[in-house]
């Protein structure tokens, strides 16, 4: 079987922790975060876990990131 190719888009995105959860950083920090309140500023500056919805889709684009699997 041939190896398999890491989606790197994707590698770049999603950090895989010990326990082989998925974190990423939160969406929206770009600009127009003067408009926001500090709360919402905070917030933005903590990695947050992925979605459990997009989770198979995130693994399948990595697939030698980690060994377990859920």
């Amino acid at each position: 079987m041939p190896k398999l190719k890491t989606h790197q888009s994707v590698a770049k995105r999603i950090k895989v922790t010990k326990k082989g959860k998925l974190i990423q950083r939160r969406g929206g920090q770009d600009h127009f975060n003067s408009h926001e309140r500090g709360n919402t500023t905070r917030n933005k500056r903590r990695d947050m876990t992925t979605d459990k919805t997009e989770q198979a889709n995130m693994r399948r684009g990595m697939p030698y990131a980690s060994k377990k699997r859920s």
